[in-house]
Protein backbone atom coordinates (compact mmCIF):
# COMPACT_ATOMS: atom_id res chain seq x y z
CA UNK A 1 0.00 0.00 0.00
CA UNK A 2 3.08 1.97 1.34
CA UNK A 3 4.54 1.42 -2.30
CA UNK A 4 1.29 2.19 -4.11
CA UNK A 5 0.67 5.76 -2.08
CA UNK A 6 4.49 6.80 -3.08
CA UNK A 7 3.88 5.05 -7.25
CA UNK A 8 0.57 7.73 -6.96
CA UNK A 9 2.29 10.69 -5.22
CA UNK A 10 5.12 10.50 -7.92
CA UNK A 11 3.00 10.37 -10.83
CA UNK A 12 1.22 13.34 -9.86
CA UNK A 13 4.24 15.04 -9.04
CA UNK A 14 5.21 14.57 -12.42
CA UNK A 15 1.48 15.70 -14.11
CA UNK A 16 2.01 18.88 -12.35
CA UNK A 17 5.83 19.47 -12.94
CA UNK A 18 5.07 18.20 -16.80
CA UNK A 19 5.90 21.31 -19.39
CA UNK A 20 2.43 22.51 -20.59
CA UNK A 21 1.42 21.74 -24.23
CA UNK A 22 -0.19 24.99 -26.31
CA UNK A 23 -3.60 24.58 -27.60
CA UNK A 24 -5.89 24.89 -30.31
CA UNK A 25 -7.78 28.36 -29.76
CA UNK A 26 -10.29 28.69 -32.85
CA UNK A 27 -11.26 32.12 -31.52
CA UNK A 28 -7.73 33.25 -31.83
CA UNK A 29 -7.10 31.79 -35.47
CA UNK A 30 -4.02 29.40 -33.49
CA UNK A 31 -3.99 25.75 -34.29
CA UNK A 32 -2.03 23.09 -31.76
CA UNK A 33 -2.77 20.10 -29.71
CA UNK A 34 -6.36 19.47 -29.70
CA UNK A 35 -5.14 18.93 -25.43
CA UNK A 36 -2.49 17.72 -23.02
CA UNK A 37 -3.03 14.06 -24.22
CA UNK A 38 -3.56 14.58 -27.59
CA UNK A 39 -2.50 11.49 -29.26
CA UNK A 40 -0.55 13.11 -32.37
CA UNK A 41 1.76 15.14 -30.22
CA UNK A 42 4.61 13.22 -30.54
CA UNK A 43 5.21 13.30 -26.95
CA UNK A 44 1.93 11.65 -26.12
CA UNK A 45 3.14 8.62 -27.98
CA UNK A 46 3.28 5.29 -26.26
CA UNK A 47 6.09 4.54 -24.14
CA UNK A 48 7.16 1.43 -27.25
CA UNK A 49 6.57 3.89 -29.92
CA UNK A 50 8.98 6.05 -28.79
CA UNK A 51 12.06 3.66 -28.24
CA UNK A 52 10.72 2.19 -31.36
CA UNK A 53 11.11 5.49 -32.99
CA UNK A 54 14.66 6.10 -31.07
CA UNK A 55 16.28 2.97 -32.54
CA UNK A 56 15.42 3.56 -36.07
CA UNK A 57 17.74 6.23 -35.84
CA UNK A 58 19.72 4.60 -33.44
CA UNK A 59 20.93 2.07 -36.47
CA UNK A 60 21.73 4.58 -39.12
CA UNK A 61 23.31 6.44 -36.18
CA UNK A 62 25.87 3.35 -35.77
CA UNK A 63 26.17 2.91 -39.55
CA UNK A 64 27.19 5.77 -40.27
CA UNK A 65 30.38 6.37 -38.14
CA UNK A 66 31.20 2.78 -38.29
CA UNK A 67 31.50 3.73 -41.97
CA UNK A 68 34.51 6.42 -40.89
CA UNK A 69 36.93 4.38 -39.35
CA UNK A 70 35.86 0.17 -41.01
CA UNK A 71 38.10 1.78 -44.17
CA UNK A 72 40.76 1.75 -41.88
CA UNK A 73 42.78 -1.05 -41.87
CA UNK A 74 41.84 -1.59 -45.69
CA UNK A 75 44.16 1.38 -46.77
CA UNK A 76 47.03 -0.62 -47.70
CA UNK A 77 45.50 -2.67 -49.88
CA UNK A 78 44.01 0.46 -51.53
CA UNK A 79 47.16 1.69 -51.66
CA UNK A 80 48.57 -0.89 -53.81
CA UNK A 81 45.56 -0.95 -55.72
CA UNK A 82 45.96 2.71 -56.95
CA UNK A 83 50.25 2.64 -56.41
CA UNK A 84 49.95 5.15 -53.76
CA UNK A 85 52.70 6.05 -51.71
CA UNK A 86 51.54 9.67 -50.19
CA UNK A 87 51.08 9.57 -46.77
CA UNK A 88 48.96 12.28 -46.31
CA UNK A 89 46.51 11.15 -49.33
CA UNK A 90 46.55 7.34 -47.29
CA UNK A 91 44.89 9.81 -44.13
CA UNK A 92 42.76 11.51 -46.09
CA UNK A 93 40.76 7.94 -47.71
CA UNK A 94 39.87 7.80 -44.31
CA UNK A 95 39.70 10.91 -42.31
CA UNK A 96 37.54 13.13 -45.69
CA UNK A 97 34.36 11.38 -44.39
CA UNK A 98 34.69 13.79 -41.52
CA UNK A 99 35.05 16.41 -43.60
CA UNK A 100 31.44 15.44 -45.05
CA UNK A 101 30.54 15.26 -41.10
CA UNK A 102 31.71 18.90 -41.04
CA UNK A 103 30.16 20.08 -43.44
CA UNK A 104 26.42 18.56 -43.76
CA UNK A 105 24.93 19.64 -40.61
CA UNK A 106 25.26 22.64 -41.52
CA UNK A 107 21.88 22.26 -44.08
CA UNK A 108 20.77 19.10 -43.34
CA UNK A 109 19.80 20.09 -39.50
CA UNK A 110 18.14 23.25 -40.05
CA UNK A 111 16.02 21.68 -42.94
CA UNK A 112 14.69 19.18 -40.92
CA UNK A 113 13.44 22.04 -38.72
CA UNK A 114 12.09 22.98 -41.55
CA UNK A 115 10.69 20.00 -43.65
CA UNK A 116 10.72 17.98 -41.34
CA UNK A 117 13.04 15.22 -39.87
CA UNK A 118 11.25 11.99 -41.55
CA UNK A 119 11.48 13.60 -45.72
CA UNK A 120 15.99 14.96 -44.57
CA UNK A 121 16.52 11.51 -42.99
CA UNK A 122 15.45 9.99 -45.61
CA UNK A 123 17.22 11.54 -48.10
CA UNK A 124 20.23 12.00 -46.43
CA UNK A 125 20.76 8.25 -45.87
CA UNK A 126 19.66 7.50 -49.44
CA UNK A 127 22.63 9.89 -50.31
CA UNK A 128 24.77 7.62 -48.44
CA UNK A 129 23.89 4.91 -49.33
CA UNK A 130 24.03 5.42 -53.00
CA UNK A 131 27.92 6.93 -52.67
CA UNK A 132 28.91 3.83 -50.68
CA UNK A 133 28.19 2.08 -54.41
CA UNK A 134 30.41 4.94 -55.84
CA UNK A 135 33.15 4.63 -53.46
CA UNK A 136 33.17 0.51 -53.85
CA UNK A 137 33.61 1.06 -57.94
CA UNK A 138 36.16 3.99 -57.39
CA UNK A 139 38.44 4.58 -60.49
CA UNK A 140 41.23 6.04 -58.68
CA UNK A 141 42.46 7.05 -54.87
CA UNK A 142 41.27 11.05 -55.74
CA UNK A 143 37.91 9.73 -56.78
CA UNK A 144 37.54 7.44 -53.74
CA UNK A 145 38.38 10.42 -51.20
CA UNK A 146 35.60 12.79 -52.80
CA UNK A 147 33.28 9.97 -52.52
CA UNK A 148 34.26 9.34 -49.11
CA UNK A 149 33.25 13.31 -48.89
CA UNK A 150 29.69 12.53 -49.95
CA UNK A 151 28.68 9.72 -48.16
CA UNK A 152 29.93 11.54 -45.37
CA UNK A 153 27.77 14.30 -45.93
CA UNK A 154 24.69 12.01 -46.26
CA UNK A 155 26.18 10.01 -43.17
CA UNK A 156 25.89 12.96 -40.79
CA UNK A 157 22.09 13.42 -41.04
CA UNK A 158 21.45 10.92 -38.39
CA UNK A 159 23.54 12.70 -35.84
CA UNK A 160 22.27 15.47 -35.33
CA UNK A 161 18.65 14.84 -36.80
CA UNK A 162 18.54 12.04 -33.54
CA UNK A 163 18.96 14.90 -31.14
CA UNK A 164 16.18 16.44 -32.63
CA UNK A 165 13.93 13.38 -32.38
CA UNK A 166 15.32 13.11 -28.72
CA UNK A 167 13.87 16.36 -27.84
CA UNK A 168 10.51 16.02 -30.07
CA UNK A 169 10.10 12.13 -27.99
CA UNK A 170 10.71 12.79 -24.47
CA UNK A 171 10.46 15.36 -21.43
CA UNK A 172 14.34 15.95 -19.50
CA UNK A 173 13.66 13.55 -17.02
CA UNK A 174 14.05 10.76 -20.25
CA UNK A 175 16.42 12.27 -22.61
CA UNK A 176 19.66 11.28 -19.99
CA UNK A 177 18.62 7.17 -20.90
CA UNK A 178 17.74 7.98 -24.29
CA UNK A 179 20.99 10.24 -25.56
CA UNK A 180 22.62 7.14 -23.79
CA UNK A 181 21.07 4.45 -26.44
CA UNK A 182 21.21 7.56 -29.31
CA UNK A 183 25.38 8.50 -28.51
CA UNK A 184 26.10 4.53 -28.21
CA UNK A 185 26.99 4.97 -32.41
CA UNK A 186 28.62 7.79 -32.62
CA UNK A 187 31.36 6.68 -30.51
CA UNK A 188 31.22 2.89 -30.71
CA UNK A 189 30.95 3.03 -34.46
CA UNK A 190 34.56 3.98 -34.76
CA UNK A 191 35.93 1.13 -32.43
CA UNK A 192 33.92 -1.31 -34.24
CA UNK A 193 34.74 -0.13 -37.68
CA UNK A 194 38.23 -0.97 -37.91
CA UNK A 195 37.45 -4.81 -35.73
CA UNK A 196 35.46 -5.71 -38.71
CA UNK A 197 37.17 -3.70 -41.63
CA UNK A 198 39.90 -5.98 -40.86
CA UNK A 199 38.53 -9.16 -41.12
CA UNK A 200 36.51 -7.72 -44.21
CA UNK A 201 39.76 -6.70 -46.12
CA UNK A 202 41.56 -9.60 -45.69
CA UNK A 203 38.98 -12.16 -46.79
CA UNK A 204 37.46 -10.07 -49.40
CA UNK A 205 39.78 -7.01 -50.41
CA UNK A 206 39.14 -3.45 -49.67
CA UNK A 207 35.94 -2.77 -52.07
CA UNK A 208 34.01 -5.13 -50.37
CA UNK A 209 34.13 -2.74 -47.20
CA UNK A 210 31.83 -0.41 -49.36
CA UNK A 211 29.65 -3.25 -50.94
CA UNK A 212 29.11 -4.27 -47.35
CA UNK A 213 28.29 -0.70 -46.09
CA UNK A 214 26.16 -0.36 -49.13
CA UNK A 215 24.17 -3.88 -48.48
CA UNK A 216 23.67 -3.06 -44.44
CA UNK A 217 22.90 0.68 -45.18
CA UNK A 218 20.30 -0.02 -47.64
CA UNK A 219 18.66 -2.24 -45.47
CA UNK A 220 17.97 -0.09 -42.38
CA UNK A 221 17.45 2.47 -44.73
CA UNK A 222 14.67 0.93 -46.31
CA UNK A 223 13.03 0.07 -42.65
CA UNK A 224 13.75 4.14 -41.74
CA UNK A 225 11.85 4.92 -44.92
CA UNK A 226 9.25 2.54 -44.24
CA UNK A 227 8.57 2.68 -40.36
CA UNK A 228 9.63 6.00 -39.46
CA UNK A 229 7.42 8.59 -38.45
CA UNK A 230 7.34 12.28 -38.54
CA UNK A 231 8.16 14.15 -35.06
CA UNK A 232 9.37 17.55 -35.65
CA UNK A 233 5.55 19.68 -33.66
CA UNK A 234 6.18 22.55 -36.04
CA UNK A 235 5.72 20.29 -39.00
CA UNK A 236 3.23 18.06 -37.47
CA UNK A 237 1.19 21.01 -36.64
CA UNK A 238 1.63 22.67 -39.62
CA UNK A 239 0.07 20.18 -41.62
CA UNK A 240 -2.78 20.18 -39.56
CA UNK A 241 -3.49 23.96 -39.63
CA UNK A 242 -3.55 23.01 -43.89
CA UNK A 243 -5.88 20.49 -43.30
CA UNK A 244 -8.12 22.31 -40.95
CA UNK A 245 -7.75 25.80 -43.02
CA UNK A 246 -9.48 23.34 -46.13
CA UNK A 247 -12.07 21.77 -43.91
CA UNK A 248 -13.28 24.72 -41.67
CA UNK A 249 -12.72 27.17 -44.95
CA UNK A 250 -10.76 29.80 -42.76
CA UNK A 251 -8.03 31.00 -44.36
CA UNK A 252 -7.17 32.86 -41.38
CA UNK A 253 -6.02 29.98 -39.42
CA UNK A 254 -2.35 29.37 -38.33
CA UNK A 255 -0.05 27.09 -36.55
CA UNK A 256 0.89 27.92 -32.89
CA UNK A 257 4.55 27.84 -34.19
CA UNK A 258 3.76 30.77 -36.88
CA UNK A 259 4.08 34.20 -35.23
CA UNK A 260 2.68 36.99 -37.42
CA UNK A 261 5.99 37.68 -38.35
CA UNK A 262 7.09 34.06 -39.71
CA UNK A 263 3.78 34.27 -41.90
CA UNK A 264 5.07 37.32 -43.59
CA UNK A 265 8.34 35.90 -43.79
CA UNK A 266 9.11 34.70 -47.11
CA UNK A 267 10.19 31.21 -48.25
CA UNK A 268 13.29 32.03 -48.78
CA UNK A 269 13.86 34.59 -46.31
CA UNK A 270 12.87 31.51 -43.87
CA UNK A 271 15.12 28.75 -45.23
CA UNK A 272 18.16 31.14 -45.07
CA UNK A 273 17.08 31.80 -41.62
CA UNK A 274 17.04 28.45 -41.01
CA UNK A 275 19.93 27.25 -42.45
CA UNK A 276 22.04 29.57 -40.51
CA UNK A 277 20.97 28.57 -37.04
CA UNK A 278 23.74 26.04 -36.23
CA UNK A 279 26.42 28.73 -37.14
CA UNK A 280 23.95 31.48 -34.82
CA UNK A 281 23.99 28.87 -32.16
CA UNK A 282 28.01 28.54 -31.66
CA UNK A 283 28.32 32.15 -32.60
CA UNK A 284 26.10 33.76 -29.96
CA UNK A 285 25.41 31.02 -27.61
CA UNK A 286 28.79 31.40 -25.47
CA UNK A 287 27.75 28.11 -23.54
CA UNK A 288 27.33 26.37 -27.02
CA UNK A 289 30.52 27.64 -28.09
CA UNK A 290 32.38 26.67 -25.03
CA UNK A 291 31.09 23.25 -25.33
CA UNK A 292 31.47 22.49 -29.17
CA UNK A 293 35.25 23.49 -28.43
CA UNK A 294 35.49 20.63 -25.43
CA UNK A 295 34.15 18.01 -27.02
CA UNK A 296 35.90 18.70 -30.24
CA UNK A 297 39.00 18.45 -28.55
CA UNK A 298 38.64 15.30 -26.60
CA UNK A 299 37.01 14.16 -29.97
CA UNK A 300 40.22 15.27 -32.21
CA UNK A 301 41.92 13.00 -29.18
CA UNK A 302 40.28 9.98 -29.46
CA UNK A 303 40.94 10.01 -33.41
CA UNK A 304 44.44 10.73 -32.56
CA UNK A 305 44.50 7.98 -30.28
CA UNK A 306 42.96 5.71 -33.13
CA UNK A 307 45.67 6.28 -35.89
CA UNK A 308 48.06 4.44 -33.25
CA UNK A 309 45.96 1.42 -31.91
CA UNK A 310 46.55 -0.24 -35.59
CA UNK A 311 49.92 0.34 -36.22
CA UNK A 312 51.14 -0.50 -32.37
CA UNK A 313 49.82 -3.75 -32.62
CA UNK A 314 51.12 -4.79 -36.03
CA UNK A 315 54.14 -3.58 -35.48
CA UNK A 316 54.76 -3.96 -31.70
CA UNK A 317 53.03 -6.82 -31.17
CA UNK A 318 53.38 -8.53 -34.62
CA UNK A 319 49.58 -8.67 -34.88
CA UNK A 320 47.96 -9.58 -38.49
CA UNK A 321 45.64 -7.23 -39.75
CA UNK A 322 42.47 -8.99 -38.63
CA UNK A 323 43.60 -9.55 -35.16
CA UNK A 324 44.89 -6.07 -34.64
CA UNK A 325 41.41 -5.10 -35.01
CA UNK A 326 40.63 -6.79 -31.45
CA UNK A 327 42.43 -4.02 -30.18
CA UNK A 328 39.72 -2.32 -29.84
CA UNK A 329 37.67 -4.11 -27.75
CA UNK A 330 39.21 -1.80 -24.31
CA UNK A 331 37.01 0.82 -26.05
CA UNK A 332 34.65 -0.39 -26.94
CA UNK A 333 33.92 -2.04 -23.23
CA UNK A 334 34.56 1.34 -21.64
CA UNK A 335 32.01 2.97 -24.14
CA UNK A 336 29.66 0.00 -23.40
CA UNK A 337 30.12 0.66 -19.15
CA UNK A 338 30.37 4.50 -19.68
CA UNK A 339 26.44 3.83 -21.65
CA UNK A 340 24.87 2.34 -18.81
CA UNK A 341 26.44 4.19 -16.45
CA UNK A 342 25.50 7.46 -18.02
CA UNK A 343 21.86 5.83 -19.08
CA UNK A 344 21.26 4.66 -15.01
CA UNK A 345 22.56 8.41 -13.67
CA UNK A 346 21.56 11.33 -15.96
CA UNK A 347 17.94 11.78 -15.41
CA UNK A 348 18.15 10.53 -11.95
CA UNK A 349 19.91 13.24 -11.10
CA UNK A 350 17.61 15.55 -12.62
CA UNK A 351 14.48 14.13 -11.42
CA UNK A 352 16.69 14.35 -8.12
CA UNK A 353 17.58 18.53 -8.24
CA UNK A 354 14.00 18.90 -9.83
CA UNK A 355 12.54 17.33 -6.56
CA UNK A 356 14.14 19.57 -4.64
CA UNK A 357 13.65 23.51 -7.08
CA UNK A 358 9.80 22.07 -6.57
CA UNK A 359 9.31 20.83 -9.88
CA UNK A 360 11.31 23.62 -11.96
CA UNK A 361 13.34 22.25 -14.60
CA UNK A 362 16.88 23.61 -15.04
CA UNK A 363 18.95 22.13 -18.42
CA UNK A 364 21.78 22.75 -15.51
CA UNK A 365 20.94 20.19 -13.35
CA UNK A 366 22.40 17.24 -15.57
CA UNK A 367 26.08 18.80 -16.01
CA UNK A 368 27.82 18.04 -12.28
CA UNK A 369 28.19 14.56 -13.90
CA UNK A 370 29.66 15.52 -16.90
CA UNK A 371 32.83 16.21 -13.66
CA UNK A 372 33.35 12.90 -12.64
CA UNK A 373 33.46 11.39 -16.31
CA UNK A 374 36.16 14.33 -17.21
CA UNK A 375 38.25 12.95 -14.68
CA UNK A 376 38.42 9.01 -16.50
CA UNK A 377 39.72 11.02 -19.59
CA UNK A 378 43.67 11.94 -19.12
CA UNK A 379 44.15 8.51 -17.56
CA UNK A 380 44.09 6.56 -20.76
CA UNK A 381 47.06 8.64 -22.32
CA UNK A 382 49.64 8.27 -19.67
CA UNK A 383 48.69 4.35 -19.15
CA UNK A 384 48.18 3.81 -23.24
CA UNK A 385 51.38 5.68 -23.88
CA UNK A 386 54.03 4.40 -21.86
CA UNK A 387 52.86 1.06 -21.74
CA UNK A 388 53.12 0.39 -25.43
CA UNK A 389 56.39 2.67 -25.57
CA UNK A 390 57.82 -0.05 -22.57
CA UNK A 391 55.90 -2.70 -24.95
CA UNK A 392 54.53 -4.97 -21.95
CA UNK A 393 52.45 -7.15 -22.61
CA UNK A 394 49.30 -6.64 -25.13
CA UNK A 395 46.50 -6.39 -22.60
CA UNK A 396 47.85 -3.56 -20.69
CA UNK A 397 47.55 -1.04 -23.74
CA UNK A 398 44.13 -2.49 -24.61
CA UNK A 399 43.02 -2.09 -20.34
CA UNK A 400 44.53 1.29 -20.86
CA UNK A 401 42.20 2.54 -23.38
CA UNK A 402 39.34 1.41 -21.09
CA UNK A 403 39.42 4.94 -18.96
CA UNK A 404 39.19 7.28 -21.51
CA UNK A 405 36.15 5.63 -23.32
CA UNK A 406 34.27 5.51 -20.03
CA UNK A 407 34.85 9.19 -19.45
CA UNK A 408 34.38 10.29 -23.50
CA UNK A 409 30.72 8.69 -23.70
CA UNK A 410 29.56 10.56 -20.09
CA UNK A 411 31.21 13.84 -21.53
CA UNK A 412 29.70 13.45 -25.21
CA UNK A 413 26.07 11.99 -23.30
CA UNK A 414 25.83 14.76 -20.86
CA UNK A 415 26.24 17.86 -22.93
CA UNK A 416 24.65 17.16 -25.97
CA UNK A 417 21.89 16.37 -23.76
CA UNK A 418 22.32 19.74 -21.90
CA UNK A 419 22.27 21.45 -25.27
CA UNK A 420 19.19 19.54 -26.61
CA UNK A 421 17.36 20.58 -22.55
CA UNK A 422 18.60 24.26 -23.36
CA UNK A 423 17.37 24.72 -26.78
CA UNK A 424 14.40 22.27 -27.49
CA UNK A 425 13.10 23.23 -30.62
CA UNK A 426 16.44 24.10 -32.08
CA UNK A 427 17.91 20.42 -31.05
CA UNK A 428 19.27 19.72 -34.27
CA UNK A 429 21.02 23.10 -34.96
CA UNK A 430 22.16 22.83 -31.14
CA UNK A 431 23.60 19.02 -31.85
CA UNK A 432 24.63 20.10 -35.64
CA UNK A 433 26.61 22.54 -33.87
CA UNK A 434 28.55 20.38 -31.77
CA UNK A 435 29.19 18.18 -34.46
CA UNK A 436 31.29 20.27 -37.28
CA UNK A 437 33.10 20.98 -34.49
CA UNK A 438 34.31 18.11 -33.82
CA UNK A 439 34.32 16.31 -37.18
CA UNK A 440 36.55 19.26 -38.18
CA UNK A 441 39.13 18.51 -35.20
CA UNK A 442 38.26 14.84 -35.48
CA UNK A 443 39.38 15.20 -39.64
CA UNK A 444 42.59 17.52 -38.88
CA UNK A 445 43.82 16.49 -36.18
CA UNK A 446 44.79 12.80 -37.28
CA UNK A 447 47.32 14.49 -39.81
CA UNK A 448 49.26 15.64 -36.85
CA UNK A 449 49.81 11.96 -35.68
CA UNK A 450 52.65 10.45 -37.49
CA UNK A 451 55.16 13.36 -37.67
CA UNK A 452 54.13 13.76 -33.48
CA UNK A 453 54.59 10.48 -32.67
CA UNK A 454 57.84 10.15 -34.81
CA UNK A 455 59.26 13.01 -32.95
CA UNK A 456 57.72 12.36 -29.06
CA UNK A 457 57.46 8.57 -29.19
CA UNK A 458 54.21 6.72 -28.20
CA UNK A 459 55.03 7.39 -24.52
CA UNK A 460 55.52 11.02 -24.49
CA UNK A 461 53.17 11.76 -27.43
CA UNK A 462 50.22 10.40 -25.71
CA UNK A 463 51.40 12.39 -22.35
CA UNK A 464 51.23 15.79 -24.62
CA UNK A 465 47.50 14.60 -25.27
CA UNK A 466 46.88 13.18 -21.53
CA UNK A 467 47.88 16.83 -20.12
CA UNK A 468 46.04 18.86 -22.84
CA UNK A 469 42.67 16.49 -21.29
CA UNK A 470 43.88 16.84 -17.58
CA UNK A 471 44.15 20.70 -18.15
CA UNK A 472 40.16 20.67 -19.74
CA UNK A 473 39.09 18.92 -16.57
CA UNK A 474 37.78 22.44 -15.25
CA UNK A 475 35.82 22.97 -18.11
CA UNK A 476 32.75 20.53 -16.93
CA UNK A 477 33.08 22.55 -13.57
CA UNK A 478 32.65 25.40 -15.03
CA UNK A 479 29.83 24.49 -17.12
CA UNK A 480 28.08 23.72 -14.29
CA UNK A 481 28.69 27.57 -12.44
CA UNK A 482 27.74 29.85 -15.01
CA UNK A 483 26.55 27.98 -17.75
CA UNK A 484 22.93 29.35 -16.58
CA UNK A 485 24.17 32.77 -16.52
CA UNK A 486 25.88 32.30 -19.85
CA UNK A 487 22.66 30.41 -21.33
CA UNK A 488 20.37 33.84 -20.02
CA UNK A 489 22.77 36.22 -21.14
CA UNK A 490 22.99 34.68 -24.83
CA UNK A 491 21.78 37.21 -27.52
CA UNK A 492 19.77 34.43 -29.18
CA UNK A 493 16.28 34.93 -28.42
CA UNK A 494 14.99 31.13 -29.00
CA UNK A 495 13.45 28.49 -26.96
Amino acid sequence: MASTARKDKENAFNRSSREEYPVTDLDQGIIAWDNQDDPLNPRNYAPSMKWFQLSLVSMITLISPFASSVFAPAVSDANRTFHNMSEILSSLSVTAYLFGYFSGPLFLSPMSEIYGRRLILNCATSFFVLFQIGCALAPNLSALIVFRVLTGIGGSACLTIGGGVISDLFEPEQRGLAMSIFSFGPLFGPVLGPICGGFIAQGAGWRWVFWILAIVGGTFTGLVMIFNRETNPVIILQRKTKIMRNTMNRPDLRSFYEGKASEKRKNNSLLLHGLAMPIRLLSRSPIVFLIAIYIAVVYGCLYLLLTTITEVFQKTYHWSIQISGLSYIGLGLGFLTGQVVFGMLSDRMVILQKTKNNGIFEPEMRLPLCIVFALFVPVSFFWYGWSVQAKTHWIVPIIGLFPFAFGLIGIFGTLQTYVIDSYPRYAASGVAAITVSRSLFGALLPLAGPPMYKALGYGWGNSLLGFITLALIPMPIVFTRIGAKLRRQSSLNIK
